[in-house]
């Protein structure tokens, strides 16, 4: 059975690094797993590929109308925009923080990890980020390390789009064992006692503006700069 059957939540601002959004959410797919797309911001999304425009999508839900209760695991994408947007959402805060204290997956890559330092849940922790905010999470208390992938209990972390392949492998090696885990203690339970039962479309000038108001210079295809 292992992953398969499990729901995960992926959880974006907007302009988000599109590997890191896209190449997790197929692994998971094949994996069997359901996959929701919830975002903070609004439906319409767009990818970034580094500085440059990428794909749109379409999330499944807004966060307001979203319950972590309702998923196996969660997925922070990077992206310098997105995170730093998504750090400042007092409910993807709780979201991250709750994760961690029921033990469920928590999947963060390169920039996301802010979301962790501005909920207060870095100190503690030994993680990794893209090395540009190494210093937030080392004065927020965490212990920060320069490798491709970080397994702190329950909190997965990589650097960057590079790392993926270790990034999806923990991810889903860890809903395989949660799902083992959950196995085995329904096992134990029915064991003790019979009588318990277990429950439970913006066009793309209108993204360039809205980027160059943030200060972000994008390039096309050509390298010229809007």
């Amino acid at each position: 059975m292992g992953a398969a059957g499990k729901h995960v939540a992926i959880l974006v601002h907007n302009y988000f690094e599109q590997a890191e959004f896209e190449e997790p959410m197929n692994a998971l797919k094949d994996a069997g797993v359901a996959v929701t797309v919830i975002s903070a911001d609004k439906k319409a999304l767009r990818g970034m590929k580094h500085v440059e425009l990428g794909d749109k999508f379409e999330a499944d839900l807004l966060l307001d109308q979203a319950s972590a209760e309702d998923y196996d695991a969660l997925v922070l994408p990077g992206g310098a925009i997105n995170a730093d947007n998504l750090r400042v959402v007092e409910t993807a805060q709780r979201w991250a923080v709750d994760f961690m204290d029921a033990g469920k997956p928590l999947a963060v890559i390169c920039h996301a990890p802010w979301v962790l330092v501005s909920a207060g849940a870095a100190e503690g922790r030994r993680l990794t980020s893209y090395h540009t905010i190494r210093d937030d999470i080392v004065n927020a208390g965490g212990e920060w390390v320069n490798q491709p992938l970080v397994m702190d209990d329950s909190l997965i972390t990589s650097r960057k789009p590079d790392d993926l392949p270790q990034f999806n492998e923990a991810l889903i090696s860890l809903l395989d064992r949660s799902q083992a885990d959950k196995l085995s203690s329904v096992g134990s339970a029915v064991d003790r006692s019979r009588d318990e039962d277990d429950d439970d479309e913006d066009d793309d000038a209108e993204d360039v503006e809205e980027l160059r108001l943030s200060g972000v210079n994008i390039h096309d295809e050509k390298g010229d700069t809007y």
